[in-house]
């Protein structure tokens, strides 16, 4: 039985996380569940499966969980917390399902405490991969992607070798306004901006798939998942989200993972590598599908994407700044106080701020990321 922590339990990964757990009680065992600030959720969810202990983000929110939780359930709280259960040796197991650069820490913390990760928090690679993937490395650490993208590249590479790959082919849903024009997006509403046509996620990743940060983000992860060089990752538009991405051989020939847009399935694979178990969603069925659609990217629509490669081949810190820049431009847009094209030209404005350090340290990685969001405020 393998022994899971939970990092972002209340978010739209976590609570996809727990609904694979409960479909297989005799397969899973929750050791220990953080959140931010949804207190009456992460108290429903340790009631549920009875954790050994609980995080949340401030004081004031763990002492109001604690009051409705059983006395033998430890409750924590801040930033630090989340380290410790990362590396709780009562857990073989951590899913980094937060949202944001906030995973970092927990997530080194985990990969030095022998846990094998179910990576949720792109923007963990994002920010640090060279420091990630070399002390997994180290450390004989599996990292194994939950999200739906790199688990199907990493699914069309089981049994295959790297030096045989022409390219990685990561599909794009094209987000809520796939098929607006650049000047239809001019005063789009954050509920429009938020009404994805495919996937049910959270609002910063919805957000972030209609302005296709999310993509970019993707292609950074996978550079450091997969050891692939930029120019050998292509975003290919695909309406349908059935087709979750492929990987083209030296020969030409090219395996896909297909399946409904459900995130469960992932997560579950993620949980159960490098077994199978049957999931809580429906079989897939191409006749009733029908038929597939694909087309070109374009970066002149979506700038962001474009930025992302940029940032990726640049190196350093510029991945740093992009993410950082883009988490509070999002955070802008979601409160009403910025347009949603002011997204795109706030990442821009702070990268062209930007000089570039090479292998920088923890330390220095997180320096970067606190200018990049002063400067990205400073620009909205």
């Amino acid at each position: 039985m393998k022994k899971i922590t939970i990092l972002g339990s209340t978010g739209s990964i976590g609570t996809q996380t727990l609904d694979v757990i409960a479909s297989h009680p005799d397969q899973f065992e929750v050791v220990s569940l953080a959140a931010g600030a949804n207190v009456e959720l992460l108290v429903e969810q340790a009631r549920r499966f009875r954790p050994r202990a609980v995080s949340l983000a401030t004081k004031e929110a763990a002492e109001q969980a604690a009051g409705l939780l059983p006395a033998e359930i430890r409750v924590l709280h801040g930033e630090e917390s989340l380290s410790e259960l990362a590396a709780d040796p009562a857990s073989d197991y951590v899913v980094t399902a937060m949202v944001g650069s906030r995973g970092l820490r927990s997530t080194l913390a985990a990969i030095d405490a022998g846990k094998t990760i179910g990576l949720a928090n792109k923007e963990t690679l994002v920010t640090a991969g060279h420091l990630v993937m070399k002390r997994a490395a180290e450390r004989g650490v599996r990292i194994l992607p939950v999200d739906s993208e790199h688990s199907a590249i990493f699914q069309c590479l089981n049994g295959e070798s790297l030096r045989d790959v022409n390219k990685l082919i990561i599909t794009a849903s094209g987000g809520s306004f796939r098929d607006r024009t650049r000047a239809e997006l001019e005063g789009v509403t954050i509920e429009q901006a938020l009404s994805h046509p495919n996937w049910s996620m959270g609002a910063k990743i919805t957000i972030d798939s209609a302005t296709m940060v999310n993509k970019g983000l993707e292609v950074i992860e996978a550079h450091w998942l997969f050891d692939m060089p930029y120019d050998r990752i292509e975003v290919l538009v695909h309406p349908e989200s059935i087709i979750h991405s492929m990987v083209e051989f030296a020969d030409y020939s090219t395996i896909a993972q297909l399946g409904w847009p459900d995130m469960r399935v992932p997560i579950q694979y993620a949980l159960t590598y490098p077994d199978r178990l049957p999931t809580p969603t429906k079989p897939f069925n191409l006749a009733e599908l029908g038929k597939l659609h694909f087309r070109e990217m374009d970066y002149e629509r979506f700038p962001c994407l474009a930025m992302a490669f940029e940032s990726g081949r640049a190196g350093g810190s510029a991945p740093t700044v992009y993410n950082a820049a883009n988490e509070v431009a999002v955070a802008r847009f979601l409160a009403g106080e910025i347009a949603f094209l002011d997204i795109e030209r706030t990442i821009a404005a702070v990268l062209e701020r930007h000089a570039v350090q090479q292998l920088p340290d923890l330390e220095t990685i997180e320096e970067i990321d606190r200018w990049a969001r002063r400067s990205a405020a400073d620009c909205i």
